[in-house]
């Protein structure tokens, strides 16, 4: 056995040095090309990559200011002033032309062999400082003719990761400047060659501040026709600080989904601001929105199909449109919004300063919502025009409901009704036609009705809740004679004729005017209608 196994010993001793030989040699070769590649090419052919797979990915002419590669740790990459101009850049150097994209630095990591192969793969790419301008759209369309392959790709990445992004959306209108969106963070994954980018980033929100956090798809890609990129996603909106916004306060969360174009963004969502605040009247309600909207990604223009509200135990839709305008720059609120079974002091509590409320009651309203872009405070620049119908009103001062109860009693000829048959609250119903200006509601027709009476009236109403100023004609079904007792019954009987109207009745001329503390009721002989 001992004799058998020698030999193959032998046999073994002799081939070890012809292999470490061989691999001596290879470690040799593979190093020289490594240190060849480092020291005479490896920047220039990295470079060239890079600028071949943007300039063909994005069909574009392509500028890098600066770029130097280190092998100390295998290959560390890093490029400076890195610009994409995109096919509506005809001539770059043309004054006023701007890149599609401008990246201020960029890094990667490969391993030494990463040169060997081509394409060549790097796990990251790590940017700062991105910006993406969309050209105005004759750039785009004048580029649709401009498609061409100026050559391959080389260089496949798995994901960016970018701090510090920008999005721009230029404008052919001198009177409007682009739309900046603000990104902090923002990590892309692409999927290929022709296929969306996989996004998931916080989007810095100027008005309301606050911290948009979205992720989903993007693309591919369309430089020539932005509009139709595809998008879709979900986002979440927390602790936005309405009070940013003059004239509003409270603090807003929001989520939703979305999905279609850019042009054309189709978003679900929902917020609650627990604590909803308009400056006039300063008194904190919960507010919650239900909305589907669509949103023009390329101007910030969104149209409500419908937005669904609910403050405190009062419900409102509303549709119509967030559209940018001229002059003062900003977006313009227009919309339609219907109101039905809702309380009017809950209306009122949020939008006048009174407490408690003026008066209690079931509400409809349809109206016209016009807030006009601006600095100024919200009641400034709020115009509302519409009609309203409040059934069951309960007068919340002792003094106005004691004086509407006597009022119903004398007009149905029973001024001196036992004690104990008086109603406890005798309820109303008042309609009108409305507009509200400058802090200001102007009613044009409002009529009051009571059992009774009516009562028809124009005036005005001031948000704070410092100015009654109410002038009209009230007509009773009993006559003059009847709506006293006594004595002055038979006075007043002569004067019957004069305060009738066909006959029957009485009509009189009426005001009310004053402050919610202290209103004023009288007759109004000497106003001019």
């Amino acid at each position: 056995m001992d004799g058998g196994a020698q030999p193959r010993r032998s046999r073994g001793r002799r081939r070890s040095p012809a292999l470490w030989i061989v691999t001596i040699v290879l470690i040799l070769v593979i190093v020289l090309a490594v240190v060849g590649f480092e020291m005479h090419d490896a920047e220039a052919i990295l470079r060239a990559r890079v600028v071949e797979t943007l300039s063909t990915r994005f069909q574009s002419q392509v500028t890098l200011s600066g770029f130097h590669v280190s092998v100390t740790r295998g290959m560390e990459v890093f490029g400076e002033g890195l610009n994409i101009y995109g096919k509506s850049a005809l001539n770059i150097h043309e004054p006023g032309i701007q890149p599609l994209l401008r990246i201020q630095e960029f890094r990667f990591h490969t391993g030494l062999f990463g040169l060997l192969y081509t394409p060549m793969h790097v796990h990251a790419v790590y940017l700062k400082g991105l910006q993406l301008n969309i050209p105005p759209e004759h750039q785009r369309r004048e580029a649709k003719a401009l498609r061409q392959d100026l050559g391959k790709i080389k260089i496949y990445v798995d994901q960016f990761v970018c701090e510090h992004a920008q999005l721009v959306i230029s404008t052919l209108r001198k009177d409007k400047p682009p739309l900046q969106f603000d990104i902090g963070n923002l990590i892309m994954k692409d999927l290929g060659p022709g296929q969306p980018l996989h996004f998931d980033a916080t989007l810095i929100n100027p008005k309301p501040v606050g911290e948009i956090h979205s992720s989903g798809l993007v693309g591919p890609l369309q430089v020539d026709a932005p509009r139709d990129v595809a998008v879709q996603g979900t986002y979440s909106f927390a602790n936005a600080d309405l009070a940013t916004i003059k004239g509003i306060g409270g603090i807003l969360s929001s989520s939703g989904k979305y999905q279609g174009t850019l042009g054309r963004i189709v978003v679900d969502g929902e917020s609650d601001t627990p604590d909803f605040r308009v400056a006039v009247s300063g008194h904190p309600v919960p507010l919650h929105t239900d909305f589907h909207a669509i949103v023009d990604g390329t101007s910030g223009d969104t149209y409500l199909e419908p937005l669904k509200a609910r403050i405190l135990n009062s419900l409102a839709t509303a549709k119509g449109s967030v559209v940018g305008a001229k002059q003062p720059n900003g977006h313009r609120v227009d919309l339609d919004v219907e109101i039905d079974k809702a309380r009017i002091e809950d209306l009122l509590k949020m939008a006048v300063r009174t407490e408690p409320p003026v008066v209690t009651g079931a509400v409809r309203m349809l109206t016209k919502f016009d807030l006009r872009p601006g600095e100024s405070d919200i009641s400034d620049r709020l115009r509302l025009a519409g009609t309203f119908d409040v059934s069951g009103i309960h007068f919340t001062n002792d003094k106005v409901q004691a004086t509407v109860d006597a009022l119903s009693l004398r007009s149905q000829g029973k001024p001196k009704l036992a004690k104990e048959d008086l109603p406890e609250d005798v309820q109303s119903i008042m309609k009108g036609i409305f507009r509200l200006d400058n802090g200001t509601f102007w009613f044009s027709q409002l009529q009051f009705f009571v059992p009774g009476t009516e009562v028809e009236m124009t005036g005005k109403y001031s948000l704070d809740g410092n100015q009654f100023d109410f002038h009209g004609h009230a007509r009773m079904d009993a006559k003059l004679s009847q709506m006293v007792g006594g004595w002055k019954s038979i006075l007043l009987k002569p004067a019957d004729p004069f305060f009738s109207k066909h006959g029957a009745g009485t009509e009189m001329p009426i005001k009310v005017t004053g402050t919610k503390s202290e209103p004023q009721f009288g007759l109004d002989f000497g106003h001019k209608k």
